[in-house]
């Protein structure tokens, strides 16, 4: 089991850091208490194959002493159980800035003690913490896309993995457009095989359908200016942050030219080096 421990100052970014370790398979649990640290790591280890990776964040809302949180880490190492700490921190003028921003409240911050003197008093409690961890990530000057290439690089398996995935699915305009599509394309201008007697009963994924929609020099036009688009567009998006792109691909019943656009779209998707789905919502319908 790979046990990582996310600590540090509030308002650095451990909720992001938290977030994109989820998004690579981490299981994360936010403030658990130091006493049931050890307990919950005895529960992981008990179910091999369903809690591989694990992410526990544990900071000042737990206490303002890391005792207890010490007492946790000697008794994971004298159960053989590996782990390490990732430290999150950052300036105390970001913090500062940041939380005026969100005007949330800090947790040492009170009637007796400036925004300023709680992030300086949190620094201090947290050192001995920060002394024991194996990664230190200074979020001041990280963007959420460079602080997510970050967590990846250190836990992700380095820079081969992928940045963000891709989901193609082609739909029927007259059964409405899918809610969670980032880019909507309508391909209706386009040959219609419906019209077609041997066709249409067929589908954009059988041969004759899927010749006969790209046998058309508009088509293969038409595919050239989106692998132009998407080959701009891909790497901005990852450069943005964002992890899952939702491309939707419309025709009027969501049968052929839809589906065999979005069966190109896919493919070219996957040359470029994206982890790329195809999902045929209305294909079947009648």
């Amino acid at each position: 089991m790979e046990l990582i421990l996310i600590s540090g100052l509030s308002g650095a970014g451990k909720s992001k850091v938290a977030s994109f370790l989820e998004d690579i398979g981490f299981y994360v649990v936010d403030n658990l208490p130091a006493p049931l640290i050890p307990k919950f790591a005895e529960l992981c280890m008990a179910s091999p194959g369903r809690y591989e990776r694990v992410a526990l964040v544990t900071d000042i809302r737990g206490g303002q002493t890391f005792e207890g949180l010490f007492e946790a880490l000697s008794a994971l190492h004298r159960m053989g159980c590996d782990y390490k700490i990732l430290f999150v921190e950052a300036g105390v003028e970001t913090i500062i800035k940041r939380y005026k921003e969100t005007r949330r409240i800090h947790p040492l911050a009170g009637a007796s003690r400036s925004l300023d003197e709680a992030v300086r008093q949190e620094r201090t409690v947290l050192a001995p913490v920060r002394q024991r961890a194996e990664y230190i990530i200074d979020t001041s000057a990280l963007t959420n896309a460079k602080l997510r290439g970050e967590v990846l690089r250190i836990f992700g398996g380095g820079a081969d993995t992928p940045a963000m995935s891709v989901n193609v699915i082609s739909f029927g305009f007259k059964y409405g457009i899918p809610i969670e599509a980032d880019l909507v394309f309508d391909v209706r201008f386009l040959p219609n095989p419906y019209y077609i007697a041997e066709l249409r009963h067929q589908t954009g994924l059988d041969d004759g359908v899927y010749s006969f929609v790209f046998g058309y020099q508009q088509t293969r036009d038409f595919m050239t200016h989106m692998e132009h688009l998407m080959g701009f567009l891909l790497p901005q998006y990852v450069e943005e942050g964002k992890t899952v792109l939702v491309i939707g691909v419309g025709c009027t019943g969501g049968q052929h030219r839809s589906v065999a656009i979005t069966r190109a779209l896919a493919e070219f998707i996957r040359r470029k080096g994206y982890p790329a789905t195809e999902n045929h919502r209305d294909m079947t319908r009648a």
